[in-house]
């Protein structure tokens, strides 16, 4: 008998277990800077960092290589945790969950208008004022974001952020408060979903464990949970 025929079959990672990864050493390497088993998006467009499957003590290298000493970086979505004499502080851990396209009922939605880069100022401020999560000057760029106005005014959003392969991130979910209640958030989702599904590709998102009323509102929607996972932030060793 063959001893191969005993072997444990090679399993390649899905493309979710380690989404930034898979996006920036995939269709988004326009936006990555990489160095060795260490990338992070360009700063303008994301903060995220993230090492690459398994990391060693030769990725978090890389990584402190790539981002230079004493310099902090959000990791995304990827249980990691820097090896012990490498130097690096965990400034903060977050829980959170990854949720998967479990039968949303997708719509268009008549009232969204897609946003552009004149768009920014506002989505910016729509975000700092309700805090869906990071969004920089260039982040628009990495998807299509929907927006619908009031009086002229952008009150909601939703668009697509990382894009592992055969999948889209749906993030910067968000409402202004004044309008909160009337269901904007989901319409948009809904709607973001219907575009990623027209492209052949399954909708996903994070959120933190913690947020039980956007969990709810995505297990309503038709999402359901793939895995637990961490969002997290280290400081390079000093120079």
């Amino acid at each position: 008998m063959s001893l191969l025929s005993d072997a444990a079959p090679h399993v390649s990672p899905h493309p979710l277990d380690n989404p930034a990864w898979a996006s920036l050493t995939g269709p988004h390497r326009a936006f990555a800077l990489v160095h060795g088993r260490a990338a992070r998006y360009q700063p303008d467009v994301s903060p995220f960092g993230v090492l690459g499957d398994d990391p060693d003590a030769q990725a978090w290298a890389d990584l402190a290589t790539l981002i230079g000493p004493d310099t902090g970086i959000a990791l995304a979505g990827v249980e990691a945790t820097p090896p012990d004499g490498a130097g690096f502080t965990v400034e903060w851990a977050l829980p959170g969950v990854q949720m998967i396209d479990g039968g949303v009922d997708a719509a268009t939605e008549p009232d969204a208008v897609r946003l552009t880069a004149a768009d920014v100022p506002e989505m910016m401020d729509l975000v700092a004022r309700t805090k869906p999560g990071p969004f920089e000057p260039r982040t628009i760029e990495l998807g299509t974001y929907l927006g619908i106005r009031r009086r002229g005014a952008l009150i909601a959003m939703a668009g697509e952020r990382m894009h592992p392969p055969g999948h889209t991130e749906i993030s910067a979910v968000c409402t202004d408060p004044a309008y909160r209640g009337h269901g904007l958030a989901a319409r948009l989702v809904r709607a973001v979903v219907a575009n990623i599904r027209a492209r052949g590709e399954v909708p996903f998102l994070h959120a933190a464990a913690t947020n039980t009323g956007a969990i709810a509102l995505y297990e309503k929607l038709g999402f359901v949970l793939r895995k637990h996972t961490k969002f997290s932030a280290v400081r390079t060793p000093p120079a």
